[in-house]
């Protein structure tokens, strides 16, 4: 698709008058990047939903067997993250690479309607996931170079807030589906695939080609500078990253993932387990309330400090599933309370990354600090599983919520400098 000089993000806009016209806020690409994540999640989650309901209660995997598939299904996308954002910055093309990491879920999709048996599941899971490594660092680029520093967080807010629709449709359209349709598995997987190509449509036809290190050298022409150098990975070692990636990696070790919190809940009983998928909608209709608002306090108070500052609001999640409290009050408060704490992260951690490293390394930079979230991740669903097995769901809930807290108090000593460390280009 064609972008003229004016329309492309970072391009050194002149209003009537001759000056240089400010950028908005959020531009188009946010915009069109979110109603892409929008359709893609829709896709994914009505998948996924019932992903730790079935392989529990259906297939009968133990909490252990169950948290070493769930840190796979997380930690898969961290092996070629990496290598998605080098491609990205070697190549200067983030929306190709995204569009690939797409186009591999949606075929994804296709095969999934024809698997059968643990290892076909498994191949095409992976597949997915996959896809959704190789395409969010760059996403995450697209977005960070079409923006104004200063609204970073206000635009990441915006596009998780049009992807946590599609997170929050999702369960309820396959909940929809399954209810008018019993049984009706394989209807659910054609309007995924219909949902995913969809995504992969919009953003190749109408996704504008921002390109980070191009676009860098069209401001920079008529101003005294440089254009950036092209991508080295000794760029990756610059010294404002690596606190970052430090404190992500040790609070992302007592990330539990939120299909254990889930199951928490439902030990804590009285939900009938109908209603498992509608946790996850519970989760992300809070996300997107919050997302925007959240991501313009990162703004103005400092996003770094809302990073570590949100993780309180995990350990809050952790004690609520399994508090001796009503049912009722247990389920909406941990709900509500994992939406403040995707709120305060997600997008917050891609706008702080993006901004530590050169602007030709920025791609990577953001693939480093999501690598770096999913193998931490990855590895505190597997000891998880194994600590639930040993000391039962409360006991295991609060070891993790003390360690958790533990961890904020010294993170919050060492990444305050972080936010003065950013990068305004």
């Amino acid at each position: 698709m064609y972008i003229s000089v004016r329309d492309r993000p970072g391009a050194d806009e002149r209003a009537a008058d001759g000056t240089r016209a400010a950028r908005p806020p959020v531009g188009r690409a946010v915009v069109l990047l979110g109603i892409v994540s929008l359709l893609t999640d829709v896709s994914s989650e009505s998948v996924s939903a019932i992903l730790p309901l079935y392989l529990t209660m259906v297939v009968g995997l133990s909490p252990v067997a169950y948290g070493l598939i769930d840190g796979l299904y997380q930690g898969v996308s961290a092996l070629v993250r990496l290598g998605g954002g080098w491609v990205s910055d070697a190549t200067d093309r983030p929306k190709w690479v995204a569009f690939l990491g797409y186009g591999l879920s949606a075929v994804a999709r296709v095969f999934l309607l024809f698997a059968s048996g643990a290892a076909g599941i498994a191949a095409v899971v992976t597949a997915d996931r996959i896809g959704k490594g190789i395409r969010t660092a760059p996403r995450d680029a697209m977005i960070s170079t079409a923006t104004p520093t200063e609204h970073l967080g206000r635009a990441f807010g915006v596009h998780r807030m049009l992807d946590t629709i599609g997170a929050a449709l999702g369960p309820l359209i396959a909940f929809g589906l399954l209810w008018a349709i019993p049984d009706g598995y394989s209807v659910v997987l054609v309007v995924s695939l219909a949902f995913a190509l969809a995504g992969v449509a919009l953003l190749g036809l109408l996704g504008p080609d921002v390109r980070p290190r191009r676009d860098r050298g069209a401001r920079a022409a008529g101003q005294t500078g440089p254009t950036p150098p092209p991508f080295r990975w000794r760029d990756l070692g610059d010294r404002r990253l690596r606190p970052l990636l430090v404190v992500a990696g040790v609070l992302g070790l007592l990330t539990v993932g939120d299909g254990f919190i889930y199951l928490a809940l439902l030990d804590h009983g009285g939900v009938n387990v109908t209603w498992f998928p509608l946790f996850y909608v519970g989760t992300n209709v809070a996300y997107l309330f919050l997302a925007v608002p959240i991501g313009r306090l990162a703004d103005r108070v400092g996003r770094s400090r809302t990073l570590v500052l949100g993780h309180l609001a995990l350990v809050g999640a952790y004690l609520c599933s399994v508090l001796p409290t009503s049912t009722a009050a247990a389920t909406v408060g941990t709900l509500a309370l994992l939406g403040v704490f995707y709120a305060a992260t997600d997008g917050v951690i891609a706008a702080i990354a993006g901004r530590l490293v050169p602007v030709q390394a920025r791609t990577s930079g953001i693939a480093a600090a999501q690598t770096v979230v999913a193998v931490a991740r990855m590895l505190a669903s597997a000891g998880f599983g194994l600590l639930w097995f040993l000391l039962g769901p409360a006991a295991a809930m609060a070891t993790v919520a003390t360690l958790l807290t533990v961890a904020i108090a010294g993170a919050a000593t060492r990444i305050g400098r972080l936010d003065r460390s950013e990068v305004t280009a």
